[in-house]
């Protein structure tokens, strides 16, 4: 495929939400992030090593799963394959934070560095577990954001929101009610989407592909409720290419 043709369908692909395969022939919905055009960026300098900061909890730390399965680290290997140079990214995420564990956590310790290429943010399940209010998940995501922000150098275009997956598809929701955990789950990705596209940083929805863990089971891991190495793998394979966009 030519140059011209790659070019046309980045485009295409940052315009609309796009239908993709993986290499076992599932399909899933990638929302394209949305890259804010007023942002001065650096050259792509293979020679740098760049930075990577991942906030969350469970899905950020990768539960269940070898260090190297995270979403994150998945990224960061792909990347630097692709002479996108990246040094083992910075997590600082834990199972069962909250919005409000996580604001400690960073009011308590500075990430490691002053400021970072690419910051991701994804949080929010425990808070609709833990059946906290969407008013208090509305109000600690954005002040999160906005230290996401502060952490990328205030550049919103290396910033990178990802959405909440749905675990009412897995065994642990057996029992549940799916349908209402469903719901929770898309009212406050409704929250978190809404936050990312006003504060002008990128977006990319996962959900789509967490609820195809409902017909394959090989994208739960072992504890019946975190995804597997092979669904951090989508989620990867979807914030490469944001990230290669916001590098630009």
């Amino acid at each position: 495929m030519n140059r011209t043709i790659i070019l046309s369908l980045v485009i295409l692909c940052s315009l609309v939400s796009c239908a993709k395969d993986d290499a076992n022939g599932r399909t899933y919905t990638y929302t394209a992030p949305v890259i804010p055009a007023d942002t001065t960026t650096t050259p792509n300098n293979t020679d740098t090593t760049r930075s990577l900061l991942a906030l969350g909890d469970s899905y950020t730390i990768g539960q269940s799963v070898p260090e190297a399965d995270r979403f994150a680290v998945q990224a960061a290997k792909s990347l630097t394959a692709d002479k996108f140079k990246f040094s083992a990214p910075e997590i600082i995420a834990q199972t069962g934070w909250t919005t409000g564990f996580l604001l400690k956590r960073l009011s308590d310790a500075a990430p490691q560095q002053p400021q970072y290429d690419i910051v991701t943010l994804l949080i929010g399940v425990n808070n609709q577990y833990q059946n906290r209010t969407q008013q208090e998940y509305t109000d600690e995501f954005l002040i999160l954001l906005k230290k996401a922000i502060q952490y990328a150098g205030n550049n919103k275009k290396r910033v990178i929101v990802l959405s909440i997956p749905d675990y009412s598809v897995t065994p642990f929701a057996s029992g549940s009610d799916k349908a209402s955990i469903a719901r929770e789950i898309d009212a406050f990705n409704v929250i978190n989407k809404t936050i990312a596209m006003q504060q002008g940083v990128n977006y990319i929805d996962i959900t789509p592909s967490s609820r195809l863990a409902a017909n394959d089971q090989s994208l739960t891991a072992n504890d019946g409720l975190h995804p597997s190495g092979l669904q951090y793998k989508l989620w990867s394979d979807l914030l490469v290419p944001a990230i290669k966009i916001a590098l630009q």
